[in-house]
């Protein structure tokens, strides 16, 4: 199965080296798309020169700071036209390490949806993160996950694995939301197409070079996102037709029944 993994970058040039030799050097033969919004210190560049030196690695070049979410899409569907079988995303900070990947990915062979969760059985984050930190990531997590009604028990995470028929199947360009609330409405369109979770483990850790780009405005925009999709769920309940045009044939398609954000077995892939 060719695995193909997104990472979008924005001033990520002292992560990006060390973060593309370890995901290439996985048991698994990944490919790796790098979808960089011009960073003004030159990450975009040092993508092509990697590249050059590596055939499973490409990059997709955007003129400015466009947003989490349009860089995922734009990373899909160059993935998409690669004929990849499944698709990883994560943060290019490694505050997801390379060496879940694996496991991540792995969960597909069980569920459509895999996810690298902080809020399973020996998940959890690093000690330095404070505790209105802890406090805010775990507030923000249970109000999506109640207002939604949200299976997954890590439904904010960034770290996950799709299958090629669930991307084919949503209605990318009809995806609202960008920033890190794009993760947010994924999840919600995810479930509500019928497509199950799973969920391995993982330490969240902080960055191990630059900056943060979660800014207060991105958690306010999270917020107005689930209130959205709660209202719109509540007052205009739509068919799951709506968010992607094979839903009418998955509700006869349950043999690939999962768990739900569950931990399954290694699976043989």
């Amino acid at each position: 199965m060719k695995t193909t993994v997104i990472i979008p970058t924005y001033n990520e040039r002292e992560n990006l080296t060390d973060l593309v030799g370890e995901i290439l050097a996985l048991d698994m033969g990944a490919y790796i798309i790098v979808v960089d919004d011009n960073s003004p210190d030159g990450t975009g560049q040092l993508a092509d020169d990697l590249a050059v030196q590596n055939e499973r690695l490409r990059v997709i070049h955007r003129p400015g700071k466009l947003g989490l979410g349009t860089a995922y899409i734009a990373g899909f569907k160059m993935a998409l036209t690669d004929n990849a079988d499944r698709v990883v995303t994560m943060d290019a900070d490694f505050s997801h390490n390379p060496r879940y990947v694996p496991a991540v990915a792995a969960l597909t062979a069980q569920c459509h949806v895999g996810i690298g969760s902080r809020y399973v059985p020996g998940g959890g984050v690093t000690e330095d993160w404070g505790p209105r930190r802890r406090f805010l990531s775990r507030s923000a997590n249970t109000f999506a996950r109640i207002m939604l009604g949200l299976d997954a028990h890590d439904c904010t995470a960034g770290f996950r694995c799709y299958r090629r028929e669930v991307l084919q199947s949503i209605e990318l360009d009809r995806i609202f939301s960008n920033g890190y609330s794009f993760l947010i409405e994924m999840m919600y369109r995810c479930q509500r197409l019928g497509y199950t979770f799973g969920e391995t483990p993982i330490l969240f850790e902080n960055r191990h070079q630059g900056r943060s780009k979660i800014s207060q405005w991105e958690i306010y925009k999270a917020m107005f996102t689930v209130l959205r999709l709660a209202m719109s769920r509540l007052l205009f309940w739509r068919p799951a037709e709506r968010y992607g045009t094979r839903a009418a044939n998955l509700q006869t398609k349950q043999h690939l029944k999962a768990p739900t954000s569950a931990v399954p077995q290694k699976p043989d892939l």
